[in-house]
């Protein structure tokens, strides 16, 4: 990192530098001219240029306590992400009292599993006020979700959901409304996902039902819901669930764990030729296609630019010759993780063509390397993003074909069981009888077509063929 400064005026509105200041500030290379340096870069809208200068006042100034260098960290960390920031050591992270900084640590500290530092540091450093305390709510109610403290956990969840309910009302930016709304559904999950783990499955269907179709987050959470009911039992609503993945607009969801679940609730209901149709499709789909995955895997250890690379140029429409990588990058790119990063980057290269406008060279070519290592370090994120989810999918898709095996024996084993007893499989499928609903919960006339207000509310009608 540069340990240049340079000091910012505005001429016409394009940063200059004064040759006097310009000199003196070389040969005595204070760096207690950063935070002048930073609001100067970032009134010309240079936040991603700024990063260098934020990254080295953390590291080199000791302790920071200054209430108009709080207010230059929100700024920046909110346009350019935190992503960045959590890469720092904790000692640094510990040098700064900004609230925005606070959060980023506790979020490390939450990554490691050492819950309670990071706990007292949400609840004891993040006033009630500052626009990062829907966000540290949420994490303190993970916090809680992790402890097996599910009331509380629950309790710190309805909180996120009424402060970033209550921050949507501001008058903030369109990002900073987007990452709210993104927060609030979470902590709405949160709350389903506490009552799951708590063994609460009916109150659990009833919170994952109050998230709106229209979230950004809800289609991943169509598959915790139809977990939701298989452990109540009600494996036509898990199918229901399931079948809805089947839709032109979730296309793009990539999880071969919904194809073990379909299999097993078929099983659970003693549908073995179902069940066993599924377990084939499955073979026939991925068997190759996961090897091809490990392959690339296997070559590409650690580089992060190449997966950077198959992501960005996915988005301007090339396509990989795999399937499973192009449909594993249509997941990606739907993600609002790696949204928030990829349009970082984006907004990072606008600054290229401010950074050109200013006419001092040596300016210039100190702005410009700055730019470069925060890009540079941004494109390794999106592509340590890429690869860890190419690495999870190619887990999962592993586990699941030892699920599948496994399955396809208890199958074979059954059908033996009810080939000697003598039991016939049954007529007629299908009956409302053997329909549940809850309250929130009514029946729609199925014509053969999915709608956006039929998505996720189909349900089976299947009678078990169990003895």
């Amino acid at each position: 990192m540069k340990k240049i400064i340079v000091a910012l005026v505005l001429f016409t509105g394009i940063a200059s530098a004064n040759s006097d200041i310009w000199n003196k500030l070389i040969k005595r290379n204070r760096i207690d001219y950063y935070p002048g340096i930073i609001k100067s870069l970032t009134s010309q809208g240079l936040y991603h240029t700024s990063v260098p200068y934020l990254k080295e006042y953390l590291v080199s100034s000791g302790n920071v306590k200054n209430q108009n260098f709080d207010l230059l960290v929100d700024e920046v960390v909110e346009k350019v992400g935190d992503r960045q920031f959590v890469l720092l050591p904790e000692k640094y992270l510990n040098t700064s009292n900004a609230p925005t900084i606070k959060y980023i640590l506790a979020k490390k500290l939450l990554r490691k599993r050492r819950l309670g530092d990071a706990r007292t540091i949400l609840t004891s450093s993040i006033e009630k006020e500052h626009s990062m305390r829907p966000f540290a709510t949420h994490l303190l109610g993970m916090i809680y979700s992790f402890e097996k403290k599910y009331e509380k956990s629950i309790s710190e969840f309805n909180k996120c959901i009424s402060l970033s309910t209550s921050a949507l009302s501001d008058d903030s930016s369109k990002l900073r409304q987007r990452q709210l709304k993104i927060n609030r559904d979470y902590c709405r999950a949160g709350i389903a996902r506490s009552l799951y783990a708590a063994g609460k499955y009916s109150q659990a269907e009833l919170a994952y039902l109050d998230i709106d179709k229209s979230s950004t987050i809800w289609p991943e959470l169509l598959f915790e819901e139809a977990w939701n009911s298989y452990y109540k039992g009600d494996y036509n609503r898990t199918l229901g669930k399931l079948v809805t993945y089947r839709s032109p607009v979730l296309k793009y969801i990539f999880n071969p764990e919904i194809d073990v679940l379909n299999a097993l609730s078929f099983y659970k209901l003693c549908l073995y030729d179902d069940a066993s149709k599924i377990i084939e499709e499955y073979y026939k789909k991925y068997e190759s296609e996961t090897r091809g995955l490990g392959r690339i895997l296997g070559r590409r250890k650690s580089d992060l630019k190449y997966y950077f690379r198959i992501a960005a140029s996915y988005t301007q429409g090339k396509k990989s010759d795999s399937n499973i990588i192009n449909s594993l990058l249509d997941s990606v790119l739907k993600d609002p993780a790696f949204l928030n990063l990829f349009d970082s980057y984006k907004r990072g290269k606008e600054e290229i063509d401010i950074i050109k406008r200013v006419s001092d060279r040596r300016l210039r070519k100190v702005l410009t390397t700055n730019l470069k290592d925060s890009l540079n370090l941004q494109q390794k994120l999106i592509g340590s993003y890429v690869k860890r989810t190419f690495k999870i999918a190619h887990s999962h898709l592993s586990k699941s074909f030892a699920g599948m095996s496994y399955l396809k024996l208890e199958i074979l084993s059954r059908r033996k069981d009810r080939l000697y007893s003598g039991v016939q499989d049954f007529g007629k499928r299908g009956d409302i009888a053997y329909l549940q609903r809850s309250q929130k919960q009514y029946f729609w006339n199925f014509n053969g077509e999915f709608w956006a207000d039929e998505l996720g509310d189909y349900v089976f009608a299947l009678k078990s063929e169990c003895n």
